[in-house]
């Protein structure tokens, strides 16, 4: 199986931006961590990283025929992005959306999810551990 995980803006600043709500591990370690756990599980994987709605969705469209799954955490887009929620709904592959934070328990605009609508699942709060979770969860399912 081979899976495509997307990451949003200032995913890439893990380790330097709030590291009291998103941890200490910098975004390369996450990023072997993601990888290290796929390889063990005997699932081929790519990570990517991008602080562009545009490249997102260009990189969703781009997952046809490529990817069985998708985990993406869309970052602030996930409050404010409609292309993004499209273009997962328009590929129809399997998408766990994954937050490091919880953002039901943060403020009130972050409790909006557009690309939820398109997600067999929601991981939320549970650290960078919610990648590993979301490999899981489509394991599970495809």
């Amino acid at each position: 199986m081979r899976i495509l995980v997307l990451n949003g803006p200032n995913i890439n600043l893990l380790g330097v931006r709030e590291p009291e709500l998103y941890g200490s591990m910098d975004y390369l370690d996450m990023v072997k961590m993601i990888m290290d756990y796929c390889n063990e599980k005997g699932v081929e994987a790519e990570v990517r990283q991008t602080n562009h709605e545009g490249t997102l969705v260009d990189m969703i469209q781009d997952a046809i025929g490529n990817f069985e799954g998708i985990i993406i955490n869309p970052a602030a887009y996930t409050h404010t992005s409609i292309a993004i929620l499209d273009a997962l709904k328009a590929v129809k592959i399997p998408t766990v959306e994954v937050h490091i934070t919880d953002p039901d328990t943060r403020e009130s605009f972050r409790k909006i999810s557009f690309v939820r609508q398109a997600c067999i699942k929601s991981v939320k709060g549970k650290g960078v551990d919610g990648y590993l979770e979301a490999i899981d969860i489509l394991l599970t399912n495809l």
